[in-house]
C-alpha cells in the first residue's frame, strides 16, 4: 500500500485508492447507494511533502478506519494527487477529479497558491476543500467561500502565537526572509501586524523562490540590518536550509534570534536539535501532547515508517473525521446540507479537541507555543518540544470582525 501510496502521479486522473471495500448502501436514503470520495491534493515529492505529501494519504486513511465508515453503510475512497505547488497543476487535477471522477471533496492542498485556486474551483462547481496544509489567512478572510474550510493553522495564527512571543522576550525589531508566495507575503503581512502594534519596527525583507538552496544573500542582508529578530516566513525544505546556512553566517552566535513562522515537527527533525534548539513556534498538534495524541502518532508512525505525524498530517485526520459525522448525521452527501452540518456541528476528537467551524469557514481550536528543545533535554529521536503555553481557540485565531470575509454580517 505504502509503495502505492508514493507513486501518487499528477496527471488530470489520479490513482485510486479505495479504502473500505464492499457495496454500502445508506440505510437513511431510500435505499440509494452513498458513496463518497475523497481527493488528497499535496506536495508528494516537492520541499512540502515530508510535512504533507503521502502522510496525509496514511492520515486520511486513519480517519476512514476510526470512523468505521463501512460499519455505518458509507463507502469511502481515496484518490492521492502530486500538484507541484503549481496552481496551474493543482486546478487540473481538481477539476478532472470533480468532473471525471466524482470527487466530493479535496483535502490538505498544502501551498497557498494552488488552495486558492483550489479554492475557487470548489466554490464553482459546489464541492468541498478541506484545508490543513495551506498558511494564508486570506483563504477565511477575503477570499473566504463557502465551500472552503481551513483546518489547521494559518498565518494570522502563528504570528500571533510565535510573533508575539518573540516581541515579548525583547525582540521588537525585525528583518523577514520570506518564500515569494502567497504564504510568504501573507505570513510576513501578520506578523509585522503584531510587531508593530506592540511598538516595534520592520527593518527590511527579502522574497526567495520556493526550493531555493542559496540563502547566504538574505542572510546578509538580514545580519546588516541589525533587527534582534530574524523572521523566517519559509517552510519545508527552505525553513531546514535557511537555518542550517544562519547557523554558518554566525546569525544566531552575533546576538540574533531565529523566528520559525512555518516550522514543523519534521523541520527540526531534519535539522537536529543542535541547530534547533531554543526555537519558537506555534502549532495546532504534537504528537506527545497528551495519551490520546501519542495513541494516534504511534498507529501513524507504524504505517508510515517510523516518522511522527505534522500538525498537517493530523488536520488532514480531523478534517476529514468531521467531515464524516456530518455525512452520517445529515443522511446524506449534499454539499450544501453537509457544509452547513459542520458549521452546526461541534469538533470533537481526539487530536483537536473540543471546537467549531465558523461562517467564514474557520476551524477554531485550541494552537500551542512550543520551544525546541536542547540536546541534553531530548529522551528520544522525536522528543523535540517543550510547552510553553496552550493559545485558547478564543484567543488563537483572528476574529470574524477583523477577517473582511463577505460571508460574515
Amino acid at each position: 500500500m505504502m509503495g502505492a501510496l508514493m507513486g501518487a502521479r499528477t496527471g488530470t486522473r489520479a490513482c485510486l485508492y479505495g479504502l473500505v471495500a464492499g457495496l454500502a448502501v445508506w440505510t437513511g436514503a431510500a435505499g440509494a447507494e452513498t458513496r463518497v470520495r475523497i481527493g488528497v491534493l499535496s506536495d508528494m515529492s516537492g520541499p512540502y511533502s515530508d510535512l504533507a505529501g503521502p502522510g496525509s494519504v496514511v492520515a486520511a486513511r486513519m480517519a476512514v478506519e476510526d470512523f468505521k465508515a463501512a460499519q455505518k453503510g458509507i463507502t469511502v475512497d481515496i484518490l492521492s494527487g502530486n500538484h507541484q505547488n503549481k496552481a496551474d497543476i493543482g486546478s487540473v487535477v481538481a477539476r478532472s477529479w470533480i468532473d471525471q471522477d466524482g470527487v466530493d471533496v479535496i483535502a490538505d492542498v498544502t501551498g497557498s497558491p494552488v488552495a486558492l485556486a483550489v479554492s475557487q474551483i470548489v466554490k464553482d462547481k459546489n464541492k468541498i476543500q478541506l484545508n490543513a496544509g495551506a498558511a494564508t489567512a486570506d483563504l477565511t478572510g477575503s477570499k473566504c467561500t463557502p465551500n472552503t474550510i481551513h483546518w489547521t493553522y494559518d498565518t494570522w495564527a502563528n504570528a500571533n502565537g510565535t510573533g508575539r512571543a518573540m516581541v515579548e522576550r525583547g525582540g521588537r525589531s525585525w528583518f523577514f526572509i520570506a518564500v515569494d508566495q502567497v504564504s510568504g507575503q501573507t505570513m510576513e503581512r501578520d506578523t509585522a501586524a503584531v510587531v508593530k502594534a506592540a511598538g516595534g519596527q520592520v527593518l527590511g525583507s527579502a522574497k526567495h523562490p520556493l526550493g531555493t538552496s542559496d540563502f547566504s544573500s538574505y542572510l546578509l542582508r538580514a545580519q546588516t540590518s541589525g533587527a534582534k529578530v530574524v523572521g523566517l516566513a519559509s517552510g519545508g525544505e527552505d525553513m531546514v536550509n535557511a537555518i542550517k546556512q544562519a547557523s554558518e553566517f554566525g546569525i544566531v552566535q552575533g546576538g540574533q534570534s531565529i523566528a520559525g513562522l512555518f516550522t514543523f515537527i519534521t523541520d527540526i527533525h531534519a535539522l537536529g536539535l543542535k541547530l534547533a534548539q531554543g526555537l519558537v513556534l506555534t502549532e495546532a498538534f504534537y504528537w506527545d501532547r497528551d495519551e490520546a495524541s501519542r495513541a494516534f502518532s504511534k498507529r501513524f508512525a507504524a504505517a508510515f515508517g517510523g516518522k511522527m505525524p505534522t500538525q498537517v498530517h493530523a488536520g488532514v485526520y480531523s478534517s476529514i473525521l468531521h467531515y464524516l459525522k456530518a455525512v452520517e448525521a445529515a443522511g446524506t452527501k449534499d454539499t450544501t446540507t453537509v457544509l452547513a452540518r459542520m458549521r452546526a456541528q461541534p469538533i470533537d476528537d481526539a487530536l483537536f479537541g473540543k471546537g467549531e467551524v465558523r461562517v467564514d469557514g474557520r476551524a477554531v481550536h485550541d494552537m500551542f507555543l512550543f520551544r525546541v528543545k536542547a540536546p541534553e533535554q531530548s529522551k528520544g529521536e522525536w522528543d523535540l518540544y517543550e510547552t510553553l503555553a496552550t493559545i485558547p481557540a478564543a484567543e488563537a485565531f483572528r476574529p470574524l470582525s477583523q477577517g473582511n470575509c463577505p460571508l460574515v454580517q
